[in-house]
């Protein structure tokens, strides 16, 4: 039996991510070994969003709230691969918190990049939500008690050519009055 019949056989010839019954064919959920168990049954629309990820219809994807729960490894793959694509919506993320994927699935879901993005990077925010990169000068606007230093940084200071504390993004660190000293990202907003 060839791939393309097995899918059928396995999908009830329906579209294993939206359920649509026309313009089927097999789709391989890379990487793969060539077997049906790493292919999908799609239709026409869900292969050309998955393949043009910009064309991509937020609306469509709604139909991985139900697919998200095939027994199906490769379904399961590609479910997750489309959450990550769209989580910047909102929904999509609340489904992927409430997706659970095995060990194995979940390396092979992860094994193209798909959802290693700057989402998933540490992002220093300001007081007004700008994001803070290293070497940017920002201005206190509160004033602050420098515990060890003896003095107090007054609101309206500029701190120039700071630097971000890698694993906390409330914290950031930049010169003061000659100190060297760390500051909650909520107490300053970035200068122009």
């Amino acid at each position: 039996m060839n791939i393309e019949k097995e899918l059928h056989s396995r999908s009830g010839s329906l579209c294993e991510l939206c359920g649509a019954k026309e313009d089927l064919k097999a789709y391989e959920v890379s990487p793969t070994n060539g077997t049906a168990d790493k292919n999908i049954l799609v239709c026409a629309t869900c292969h050309s969003q998955i393949e043009n990820p910009e064309q991509a219809d937020v609306n469509h994807w709604r139909c991985l709230n139900d697919s998200m729960w095939s027994t199906v490894p490769a379904v399961q793959v590609m479910a997750w691969r489309m959450l990550n694509r769209l989580r910047s919506e909102g929904w999509p993320q609340d489904l992927l918190d409430m997706l659970y994927l095995d060990e194995e699935t979940l390396e092979w879901a992860k094994a193209t990049g798909e959802g290693d993005n700057d989402e998933d990077a540490v992002k220093h925010i300001d007081s007004n939500g700008a994001q803070l990169q290293t070497g940017d000068t920002v201005t206190l606007i509160k004033d602050l008690n420098v515990k060890g230093g003896g003095f107090t940084a007054k609101r309206g200071t500029a701190v120039r050519n700071i630097s971000l504390v890698a694993d906390n993004t409330e914290h950031i660190e930049g010169r003061v009055e000659g100190q060297q000293i760390v500051i909650l990202t909520k107490y300053v907003k970035k200068s122009n």
